[in-house]
This record gives structure tokens, C-alpha cells and sequence, in this order.
């Protein structure tokens, strides 16, 4: 048995970042992907410039991705009520689609084996090495499992998550549109029972998603009807639908999308991105995160392949650096999350923070890492 093989269970953003880092040191992964590449995810799609340095190190330079670049931040209230501020670091917006593909290329090019259109069922472990199932009936061993599923997977389950036998009430929708809005700008837009972002992307297209609950879904019955009679009550969003054309025959749409505390260790199953924690959408950073804690990860990682420190070491200190990096930007989010979305607490918040632009600085500088 190979001891430098690692089996990544998940091909999104955090599974690639850790393919590339872990490929790139002459590790032998093998990254177990449901779906085939390209494909589209549901997503913000905008990316803190925190990640820039860490990618270039990986030989990955943004531009190449030919995204939109963004300066500015705007919010909006329910009623239309609308603040504007600058970007510290700023970002860049670019699809899933491209960006996951870009990277997939990279990975492979480094000798990362792909086996996509296959599931993860099931994983074990004897103390030494992970017996991973496969849908196809095969088994993979490796000293070391990495997952990377995302918010939710079905192997929460035998993990006895506790999220996951806990229903959530939101749900997230996205459309690639063809707008005509300033390119510099990530604008976040209040409705009742839920918030949108839209903000550029490559090819003078834009992300427009939205997180909302499924009570609000219930209501209208329709995710059109919902648009219409819900969304379209603020303004900024009736502007939107009345001066775009969606680039999708049908929105993408995600459920049970839970922001409760997760593990970052499940079973000595190290989790990476999303399957360790989730910002609420409206901090804006959910993809920066993914990168940096699959850095994280995998430098941790590869000090226990290279004999430098034992399982044990290795867990411990990947959880204390993660909650040292991560912990507080999450309760963070899940404060703010509670002041979005209620139409008067939403009003009072805007109002609020368009007197405080101090404190809307401190709530972003605490949701967001510094450039690594």
C-alpha cells in the first residue's frame, strides 16, 4: 500500500484546491466527483482577493479566468433603501463553471486521478488505512480521506451529523443573467424571508442567487411566483427582472442548506470547505473560506504523509487552526444572518448602518481573512 495516497471525497472548490496542493507535493490522490466537469453549482461566485497570494502559489492566476473585478459593496433594505461602500480588499467574480474546470485541468495535469459520474456510499477505518465504497462497487484504501462533499451529503448520515437528521429551512436559487449593471459592484438586496446577491462574472455575464426558506417557497408555490410577488417588492430586484435575460433554461436549486456548527474531523474523515463549516451567503466569503481551509488541510496533511507527526497530532492540529482561523467569522455570520431577511429588522439595519460605515467595516473585516 501506498502510504501517500489520499482519497478526496468531492470535487467542488475545496476538494480541487487540496487536489492541487496534495498532487503538487507528490501526493497519489484520487478525488471521487458525482457529477462530470464542467458543471454549474449554486453559488455566489464571487471571490475575496485574500485567496490571490495562496493561488499563485498553486500556479493559478486569476486573470488567466478573465473575471469581473469588484470594488464595491451595496446593500439593500427590503423597501429599496440602498448604502454603498467600498471593498477593502475586493474580489473577483467568475463562475463555478469555469473556475471548477480550470482547476480540475490543472489537478489532472499534476497526476490527480478524477473518477467522476461515481459516489462515495460509504467509508471505514481499521486504525490504519480508509476503505472507501464507491457506487460502482469498487473499494479504495488510503491512509488518509479528505471530505469535500459540500453542505450536505448522504454520508453525514453514517457520520451521525447532527445537522443532518435537523431539517432546515432555507433553500438557495441561480441564474447566470444578461444584464446591464456596473461590473464593479457585488450588490447584496433585501426581501422578506431571504436576500439575493448579484454581481459580475467572465464574459459580461452575471450571478444572481438568493437564499430563501422553503415556507416562502410554500407560499407563492412557484419559484417564479415567488420572484414576482416576494422578491419583486424591493425595487433594486424588480429593476432586475424587468432589464435581464436569465442564460438558464431553469434555475439551479439547492435545498436543506443547513449553517449549523459542523466537526472538521468526522471519524477521522478530515472534512475541507463547506462539509466543515458554513458562512451564512450574505458574508460574502464562502469561496475564500473553501480555499483557505483546503490549504490548511492539506499542509497538514502532507506533514503527516512525510512522517513529520502522527494521526493523532495531525487531527488535533488541523482543528485547532481551523477554529482559530474560521470559528469566529462563523458565529459572526450566523449573528448578521439574524438581522437579514425580516423586513424591519432589515430596514432598522441599513438605516443603521448607513450612520455607522464603521461598523459595517467591522462586521466585514470579521467575516473575511486576511490576504495568505
Amino acid at each position: 500500500m501506498n502510504t501517500r495516497k489520499v482519497i478526496i471525497i468531492g470535487g467542488g472548490l475545496a476538494g480541487l484546491i487540496n487536489a492541487l496542493q496534495l498532487s503538487g507535493q507528490g501526493a497519489e490522490v484520487t478525488v471521487i466527483e458525482k457529477k462530470k466537469y464542467p458543471f454549474h453549482k449554486v453559488c455566489g461566485e464571487y471571490i475575496s482577493n485574500e485567496v490571490i497570494p495562496y493561488l499563485q502559489t498553486l500556479g493559478i492566476e486569476a486573470d488567466a479566468l478573465q473575471p469581473a473585478h469588484l470594488t464595491h459593496f451595496q446593500l439593500s433594505s427590503p423597501a429599496g433603501r440602498l448604502l454603498q461602500t467600498p471593498l477593502d480588499l475586493g474580489g473577483f467574480g467568475v463562475s463555478r463553471y469555469r473556475l471548477d474546470y480550470f482547476l480540475f485541468e490543472q489537478a489532472q495535469r499534476q497526476g490527480a486521478v478524477f473518477r467522476q459520474q461515481v459516489s462515495a456510499t460509504d467509508v471505514s477505518f481499521d486504525g490504519q488505512l480508509f476503505t472507501v465504497s464507491l457506487s460502482t462497487g469498487e473499494t479504495l484504501q488510503a491512509p488518509v480521506v479528505i471530505g469535500a462533499y459540500g453542505k450536505r451529503s448522504t454520508l453525514d448520515r453514517k457520520f451521525n451529523r447532527s445537522f443532518f437528521e435537523e431539517r432546515s429551512p432555507y433553500l438557495a436559487v441561480k441564474y447566470h443573467l444578461r444584464t446591464q449593471l456596473p461590473k464593479h459592484v457585488i450588490a447584496l438586496h433585501n426581501f422578506s424571508d431571504g436576500y439575493a446577491g448579484v454581481s459580475a462574472i467572465e464574459e459580461d455575464r452575471y450571478c444572481f442567487c438568493y437564499l430563501t426558506t422553503r415556507q416562502n417557497l410554500k407560499k407563492h408555490g412557484t419559484i417564479q411566483e415567488l420572484e414576482a410577488r416576494e422578491l419583486s417588492k424591493n425595487p433594486h430586484l424588480l429593476d432586475l427582472f424587468r432589464n435581464s435575460e436569465s442564460l438558464y433554461a431553469q434555475p439551479e436549486v439547492i435545498n436543506e442548506i443547513s449553517f449549523a456548527p459542523k466537526a472538521c474531523i468526522e471519524d477521522h474523515v478530515l472534512m475541507s470547505g463547506d462539509a466543515a463549516g458554513l458562512i451564512t451567503p450574505l458574508c460574502g466569503n464562502g469561496m475564500a473560506m473553501a480555499i483557505h481551509s483546503a490549504k490548511i488541510l492539506s499542509a497538514q496533511v502532507l506533514l503527516f504523509l512525510n512522517g513529520q507527526q502522527t494521526r493523532p497530532q495531525l487531527e488535533a492540529n488541523y482543528t485547532r487552526l481551523w477554529n482559530q482561523q474560521f470559528g469566529a467569522r462563523l458565529q459572526t455570520g450566523r449573528l448578521v444572518q439574524r438581522l437579514f431577511g425580516h423586513p424591519v429588522l432589515s430596514e432598522i439595519a441599513v438605516t443603521t448602518l448607513r450612520q455607522l460605515p464603521f461598523a459595517l467595516k467591522a462586521i466585514m473585516k470579521r467575516t473575511h481573512g486576511k490576504p495568505f
